[in-house]
């Protein structure tokens, strides 16, 4: 499922990015008492009471303006808006009502969204219904006085917006099959999509960059539904100039997190990059479903182990994400697509697979007697027992009685053994090590 998408909006020079970096708990967001400062959208992840969501600071609205990023700016900020499902609405206590806040609540009365009217830098609890008594004349109701700065009415504010998330929305994915397809730009994604579905639904390009946006298609193959979702190409920071291309950054990586595998799209020509190395660290972390599909391959001169040759590269350089199989095909002359599909429901099936903890301890207590574990001044590492608690991706937990014995080593080995007893090719596996109390 989804996790629900808080955007902070408003004018400039409110305090926007202010409160974004103290909603995530950390300082992430540029602050400069500065207008225009923040240019390109933050995402980040937190939650509130045991409730997960997305947060996107945005750059200030300026509604009416020929400045080329001040446009763009306030472009980035209706899409923000359009992915939301709450939208906070900062305004500033101290200067008080503006034109321009005006002007951006004409905008978000046309969204149909939750919006939540903020008051921002209300430093005096005396002065609080002084300060917000002109905003009501905006049309959101009651807003809420906060000052970022200080931490104030914060957790208030949370409250209200965790109520806003309706939880029905994103539990309507059914059994259908979340295929994100990423990578850089110009690989050929958009074309694979179109491939796949037999219908031109996404614009092609030979220019880089031309899907700006995540785009959802439908698939019926071999009688079972997916979803394909095309994604904007990830190109390297440095290279991000435009401020729309950087918002597409952001969706993207939303998509990743949305969907169940990642197709991961290089070009054959150019071989696996630092990005791409980047992009699939995205979906390893994110623990979803990975596969690499080596596009235009029918442009490689080929001799007798030119494919076995270059998964093995492949491999070699992605050894976080060794688990992720390698196909090579053709989007262009239509080679071996239908092997894409078949291996993305392979891939999503594994990981939905549970071991029972029997068979899990059994694999334990061979790999230990195989190989010791490792030891610190005179204290080995002591595995008691180990069980499964949940899938997508598989996350195992292990009882031990010290948690700094544990190894990268050891634990890499231990992950070993089990996918050499069970496939679980396609999908990272997730382990938590828990010490048993008393045990230190």
């Amino acid at each position: 499922m989804r996790k629900p998408v808080l955007a902070i909006v408003g004018r400039p020079n409110v305090g926007k990015s202010t409160l974004f970096n103290r909603i995530i708990g950390e300082r992430r967001a540029i602050v400069e008492d500065v207008p225009g400062v923040t240019r390109d959208r933050i995402y980040a992840e937190t939650d509130w009471n045991g409730k997960e969501f997305a947060v996107i600071d945005t750059g200030g609205i300026e509604v009416n303006t020929d400045d080329t990023i001040l446009s763009q700016m306030r472009d980035q900020a209706i899409i923000a808006m359009d992915m939301a499902d709450v939208i906070l609405f900062m305004t500033d206590g101290k200067e008080g009502l503006t034109t321009a806040d005006r002007e951006v609540a004409d905008l978000l009365m046309k969204t149909g969204k939750e919006v939540i009217l903020v008051v921002n830098k209300v430093d005096s609890p005396s002065k609080a219904y002084e300060m917000m008594f002109e905003f009501y004349e905006l049309g959101f109701g009651e807003s809420i006085p906060v000052s970022a700065a200080n931490m104030t009415n914060i957790g208030d504010l949370l409250d209200r917006v965790v109520a806003g998330f309706s939880d029905d929305e994103f539990d309507d994915r059914e059994d259908r099959v979340m295929i994100a397809i990423i990578g850089k730009p110009n690989v050929g994604k958009s074309s694979l999509v179109n491939a796949l579905t037999g219908e031109n639904r996404v614009i092609v390009s030979s220019i880089s960059g031309t899907t700006r946006d995540t785009i959802d298609t439908p698939l019926t193959f071999e009688g079972k539904e997916y979803t394909l979702i095309d994604t904007a190409g990830l190109r390297r920071r440095s290279r991000i100039s435009d401020n729309i291309e950087k918002y597409s950054v952001i969706r993207a990586i939303a998509a990743i997190e949305r969907c169940d595998v990642c197709i991961l799209m290089i070009d054959a020509g150019e071989g696996l990059t630092e990005q791409d190395k980047k992009i699939a660290g995205y979906a390893h972390e994110a623990g979803k479903g990975l596969m690499i599909v080596v596009n235009k391959w029918d442009l490689i001169e080929k001799e007798t182990n030119t494919m076995r040759d270059f998964k093995k590269k492949i491999k070699s350089e992605l050894l976080f994400a060794s688990y992720a199989p390698v196909l090579f095909v053709s989007v262009l002359e239509k080679q071996r697509l239908r092997d894409i599909i078949k291996t993305a429901e392979r891939i999503a099936e594994v990981r939905a697979t549970r071991i029972s903890t029997g068979k899990l301890n059994n694999i334990i207590e061979d790999a230990v007697m195989m190989r010791q574990p490792p030891s610190d001044k005179g204290k080995r590492l002591k595995i008691y027992y180990g069980t499964q608690v949940s899938t997508k991706p598989p996350l195992f937990s292990f009882s031990i009685n010290d948690r700094e014995l544990v190894h990268f080593s050891y634990s890499r080995y231990i992950e070993n053994k089990i996918r050499e007893s069970f496939n679980f090719e396609g999908t990272s596996l997730k382990f938590v090590w828990n010490e048993r109390r008393g045990d230190r």
